[in-house]
């Protein structure tokens, strides 16, 4: 016990024991958590063992959703190129989970192939069967936006029993494994199909522990008028309220996620703006990548903790010789009643303990006799390793940050967003006359002109008091007001000339019409006189 307290305090005095943060994890993983896995049978119960893949993996990205939803179509919109496999039509034409990953040349690798790769995050598949690996594969292309993120494709979601079982293997649980692993969920609706299946209700309830990941996708929306897109929106927020059972709203996003036009356009505005922020969300995977694998180890280790609690506990209620059967029965009915206690005696939160029932069926098939009995050292490690190493590996987050360039998802429909006169806003709000030779304020002018000489203009220019009286009249609060005075009092003087009294009347307006004001004054905005003097 000594040597193990002089190894560890030794250990700490090494800051500079991880070089990157994927080792580190990789590292503790293997080192601290691993062990208190194996000796309780955690991957029986939960969820197989991480490999290294799974620390050095890029960002993924899982697509969910019921048949004809456009999942396929989506992800053809993200890269703007057909993927090997790729089939889209009104039936239900994906009938497998396709992992569309970046590659050298274009090609498929069958499922079975997949789970012997070691380069590969998917080897622990292998335990859903032939049945799942017949139904698996990886598309590879290259592709620039498949350089960042890989994509999953999974086989809509049907309704009715006879599909469930015909599947072959348990989807539910396949899905929840993806969603251990991947850096994000996006649920896909159809405008015109709220229906939420049982099979996809079970499925939103297996991505319980996950809702941090989850988006939605209201997709398909240019196909009604507004008016109906008001009432399906709200219909969509009830129907997810009963089923994924948070106080927090899910964020849904609403739009057409294709290359065709649109058949509706009364909505355009709105639907470039949430495109934009789904795809802002999507490109800041690779940045908070390294968080994402720490913040799901720390969670994998918390349930692990509470795991071992349950396993030596029921192993500490077991008779040594007569009666075990019995007892088994017992202890398993009274589950419930075990998880109070553990959380009473080691301060545990609720949420941190498995589903219950999920835990009594599994614990049916156990024999209870081969559970191991509380072991401190192990436990002890694991605290360690959250409270010391996961600290410092938080720091290394940082430091990874801020060294890497910008890490952004590029290429795809990403880059037809990004700079141009299609960029999201370009030529609206502040942006409004950006490539007019005239300076766009100047065609309202004359009638600020007006206001202007009624404020007592001394020696051409108003004090504030004076531009106060007038800029409060718009009713915008005085910090927006403040932030007007700051850009339109371009030469710093206290005072507004004519030009610059127009120019903070034309950024009234502007965030009267709800756009933002800029952070900087923008070229084309900057009044005739005082461009000479730039």
């Amino acid at each position: 016990m000594f040597s193990w307290v002089s190894k560890d305090a030794r250990r700490k005095k090494e800051p500079e024991l991880f070089q990157t943060v994927a080792e580190g994890l990789r590292q503790l993983y293997s080192q601290k958590l691993l062990p208190l896995e194996e000796h309780y049978r955690f991957h029986e119960f939960h969820s197989p063992a991480l490999e290294d893949a799974d620390f050095d993996n890029k960002p993924m990205v899982l697509l969910v959703g019921q048949y004809s939803t456009g999942k396929t179509t989506f992800i053809r919109h993200l890269i703007e190129q057909d993927f090997p496999g790729m089939r889209i039509g009104p039936e239900p034409t994906t009938d497998s989970f396709i992992a569309v990953m970046h590659g050298p040349t274009e090609g498929m690798v069958p499922g079975n192939a997949l789970v012997v790769d070691p380069r590969r995050p998917f080897r622990k598949l292998n335990a859903f069967g032939n049945a799942f690996l017949n139904r698996f594969m990886c598309a590879q292309l290259p592709n620039p936006v498949l350089d960042s993120i890989s994509i999953i494709d999974t086989p809509g979601i049907l309704s009715g029993e006879k599909q469930r079982i015909s599947r072959g293997y348990d989807f539910a649980a396949v899905l929840e494994w993806f969603a251990e692993r991947v850096d994000r969920i996006i649920l896909l609706f159809d405008a015109h199909k709220l229906d939420i299946s049982d099979e996809f209700s079970e499925v939103i309830k297996a991505l319980k522990n996950h809702e941090d990941k989850i988006r939605v996708v209201l997709n398909k929306a240019d196909q009604i008028e507004t008016q109906q897109l008001m009432r399906v929106y709200g219909a969509l927020m009830w129907s997810l309220g009963k089923i994924i059972n948070t106080p927090e709203v899910v964020r849904v996003y609403i739009g057409s996620f294709w290359s065709h036009p649109l058949l509706i356009a009364d909505n355009r505005k709105l639907f470039e703006a949430e495109e934009q922020d789904l795809f802002k969300d999507i490109q800041s995977l690779p940045r908070n990548a390294a968080l994402r694998k720490l913040n799901d180890l720390i969670k994998r280790a918390r349930l692990a903790k509470v795991h071992a609690y349950i396993i030596s506990s029921l192993k500490k209620e077991m008779p040594n010789v007569f009666g075990k059967e019995s007892k088994k029965k017992e202890l398993v009915n009274n589950l419930g009643e075990i998880y109070q206690k553990i959380e009473r005696e080691h301060q545990i939160s609720p949420g941190d303990f498995p589903n219950l029932r999920k835990m009594q069926e599994l614990l049916q098939t156990q024999d209870f006799s081969k559970f191991q009995a509380l072991k401190p050292k192990l436990l002890d490690t694991v605290d360690d390793m959250l409270a010391n190493d996961i600290a410092r590996l938080m720091v290394m987050v940082r430091q990874e940050e801020s060294q890497m360039p910008t890490q952004a998802v590029k290429g795809g429909a990403f880059d037809g967003t990004m700079n141009g006169p299609f960029g999201h806003g370009y030529g609206e709000g502040a942006g409004e006359g950006i490539d007019d030779v005239e300076w766009v304020v100047g065609k309202d002018k004359p009638t600020y002109d007006e206001i202007f000489y009624t404020l007592s203009p001394v020696n051409g220019k108003i004090t504030g008091a004076n531009a106060k009286k007038e800029m409060v009249k718009s009713k915008l609060p005085n910090t927006v007001l403040g932030k007007i005075w700051k850009l339109a009092d371009v030469d710093k003087d206290g005072l507004l000339d004519d030009e610059e009294f127009a120019l903070a009347n034309h950024l009234i307006k502007v965030k009267l019409e709800g756009h933002e004001l800029p952070a900087d004054l923008p070229p084309h905005l900057i009044p005739p006189s005082k461009r000479r003097h730039e």
